[in-house]
């Protein structure tokens, strides 16, 4: 059964209501929203700024920083859970200007990317963390180092992208 987009917002009816009435809600979860964006975003940040300086053939280094990354990758799919849920609470606190916001979607298209991204990176760290041939690890170093400035690049889309859809929707 295909639900129209009146159906959906009659569904969440209560759920707006009880948002658009509480202040320390709708602030608590934006703030929430807000916070996973920063640590997620920030760790992500800080992990692609030091896979960006990692130069040369410090095997010892470079093999270190695969465990630092390794361990991050939890702690920023957790924060993009949060940021997730706490962004489907304020899209169905208003679902019918929301959706209609070319914003929100571009704001979408870059979460996904992210998230495709966030794969991409994983996987080749994994890559690297078992590779034991030196050409491939050279190819599989410049696609983290890839992966890293996508991340950049797709982090700051997503912070304005959201911007946008706050001033514009």
């Amino acid at each position: 059964m295909f639900l129209t987009l009146q159906a959906i917002e009659q569904l969440f009816a209560p759920w707006k209501q009880v948002y658009s009435d509480s202040v320390a809600l709708s602030t608590g979860v934006t703030a929430i929203h807000l916070l996973a964006m920063l640590f997620g975003g920030g760790l992500a940040v800080a992990a692609d700024r030091t896979t960006l300086l990692l130069r040369g053939e410090n095997i010892e280094q470079r093999r270190q920083h695969l465990i630092d990354l390794n361990a991050v990758h939890r702690p920023v799919l957790i924060a993009l859970t949060i940021s997730f849920i706490t962004g489907v609470a304020m899209l169905t606190s208003d679902l019918k200007t929301f959706i209609a916001s070319p914003a929100l979607w571009v704001k979408l298209v870059f979460v996904a990317l992210l998230l495709v991204n966030g794969v991409l990176l994983q996987s080749t760290e994994t890559a690297l963390r078992r590779s034991t041939d030196g050409e491939a690890s050279t190819s599989l170093w410049s696609r983290l180092r890839f992966n890293a400035i996508s991340s950049l690049v797709l982090w700051s889309a997503t912070l304005v992208a959201g911007i946008t859809l706050v001033n514009v929707a």
